[in-house]
């Protein structure tokens, strides 16, 4: 039933024929299939394998709501674990049952779903900004400066091709970003000069990478098949490549990946702390900078949403809240004394 397992995992006993995939074998093959990334893949295989493992390697089929009721109640209450986590479990069992063992559902009203409390956003002061960017140096320091000059999120940022940099149109063309949406945003000047310098170094590594028989990069729904020379094309491979070479979990193919998103995330809290700034501080932090400093300097909420791309600009209404001063900006009759 579970991978890994010499009985029952996907792997066969020596000595046997080819046996057909086991459960958690069957829910990647459909992730795949409905091309969830892979990190969505592994993170729901994870999860169908410990709701299996909570309720003693039941097979799922023979279990409904008050079993998957338990085991969300046992990680909020006993794991304590986020109402995003949380969530993130339910869909997880939710596709398993829905598009794997195609039961029906009547009883999914009954599963209850954690709600998220609203919380501001930690936002930087655009010293915090200079403070936290002069800590950091080589890639991972422009890394930075693009989520912070752009309003990219993380992934975002790293998946960006080289084709979607429009220098003379100082654009930024983001494709494929939350919930599958395709947008622009802006491209700083101050960015023109050390992203094409860097992207000259990229080249560089692409060609050598070439030379050696490789330099294939991955692309999305199947386009390798329908374009083959597209994989070694210049304007495919990553802005931000891993600097080591490494084999695609899925195709087997040998590829250079785009940074790996702990590794930035490790850069930019390692220079939070030598820059000695109290707030915890994320990449993402640098994106809530990126929209609060734009209304702080004027420029319409509507037009922030966009380049956020948020599909309801009450989303994008958060940050007009971090702008209040205390108090909602209400002079303190303290300070009027």
């Amino acid at each position: 039933m579970l991978e890994g397992n010499r009985q029952t995992g996907e792997g066969r006993m020596e000595g046997e024929g080819p046996q057909p995939p086991r459960l958690l074998g069957q829910l990647r093959e459909q992730l795949r299939v409905r091309h969830y990334s892979l990190r969505t893949e592994d993170a729901y295989v994870d999860w169908a394998r410990r709701f299996i493992l909570f309720h003693g390697k039941r097979h799922p089929r023979d279990m409904g709501a008050p079993e998957v009721q338990t085991f969300l109640s046992h990680l909020a209450v006993e794991r304590h674990v986020s109402p995003s986590t949380q969530n993130q479990a339910k869909a997880a069992l939710l596709f398993l049952y829905r598009h794997l063992l195609k039961v029906d559902m009547p009883w999914l009203g009954e599963v209850v779903q954690a709600k998220r409390q609203p919380h501001l956003p930690v936002v930087l002061t655009p010293g915090e900004v200079r403070v936290l960017l002069d800590q950091m140096e080589g890639g991972m320091a422009l890394v930075a400066q693009v989520l912070y000059g752009t309003g990219l999120r993380l992934m975002e940022g790293l998946r960006l091709r080289v084709k979607d940099v429009e220098f003379d149109r100082r654009e930024i063309l983001v494709r494929d970003g939350k919930g599958g949406k395709d947008r622009v945003t802006m491209l700083p000047d101050r960015l023109v000069g050390p992203l094409q310098a860097h992207l000259d170094k990229v080249r560089a590594l692409h060609e050598r990478d070439l030379a050696e028989g490789f330099g294939e990069v991955f692309l999305p729904d199947a386009l390798a098949e329908k374009f083959a020379a597209a994989p070694r094309a210049w304007g495919w491979q990553w802005v931000f490549p891993s600097g080591l070479r490494s084999v695609d979990p899925r195709s087997g193919i040998t590829r250079r990946h785009h940074l790996q998103p702990e590794s930035v995330q490790k850069a930019v809290r390692l220079a939070a702390r030598s820059g000695e700034l109290v707030k915890p501080v994320t990449p993402h932090v640098l994106r809530h900078s990126f929209a609060t400093h734009l209304l702080a300097a004027g420029h319409d909420i509507r037009t922030v949403q966009e380049l956020l791309g948020h599909k309801d600009v009450a989303t994008t209404m958060i940050y007009t809240h971090v702008l209040n001063r205390g108090g909602r900006g209400v002079l303190s009759p303290l300070d009027g004394l």
